[in-house]
């Protein structure tokens, strides 16, 4: 099959448009706290996560360190409640997608809202994996894997320091546990 590729042509325009699309998506240029709010991400330097984050919080989840099997707090963890970032406090999973699958890592089989994490190619250490990132601060979490339980079928293996645990609200007493 040959292709027309003059000016104007439906496919010239497509590649353009493809190239200008990857280009965008690629784009390093540092943005305002105006447009990362509107592309839900928070914009910090190195030395204002070193403030916040404990030093190994920072080797995992902004240089995409892991943390070793069955060392982290969460990896046994089975209370009611939220996993939130421990950068910025978004809730990524919920403890009722949350099972043991034997990694010696938190995993869980779903997210609490697929817009609050970013799945992303990850070829290092010469594996193909999926890595798992918060949408809103872009801290690295783990990798998701198409191992886990039905109905998902996912496995995301998550690192503990990278997770904050808030429990679920008791029941008031003498009230319905519904």
């Amino acid at each position: 099959m040959q292709m027309n590729w003059r000016a104007g042509s439906g496919a010239a325009v497509c590649v353009v448009a493809m190239l200008v699309a990857t280009a965008w998506a690629a784009d390093p240029v540092p943005r305002s706290k105006e447009q990362a709010a509107m592309t839900n991400e928070l914009p910090k330097t190195d030395a204002e996560w070193k403030k916040v984050l404990t030093p190994e919080q920072y080797r995992i989840m902004r240089e995409k360190g892991t943390e070793r099997a069955f060392t982290g707090r969460y990896y046994q963890t089975k209370e009611k409640g939220d996993y939130v970032c421990a950068g910025c406090g978004q809730v990524l999973f919920a403890s009722k997608e949350k099972y043991d699958s034997g990694t010696g890592w938190p995993s869980f089989c779903g997210t609490a809202a697929p817009s609050n994490v970013t799945e992303k190619a990850d070829t290092s250490h010469g594996m193909a994996r999926t890595e798992v990132l918060c949408s809103r601060c872009g801290a690295h979490l783990g990798h998701v894997f198409p191992d886990g339980p039905p109905p998902s079928g996912l496995r995301y293996c998550i690192n503990s320091e990278a997770l904050s645990f808030r429990p679920a609200a008791k029941p008031e007493a003498g009230g319905s546990d519904r």
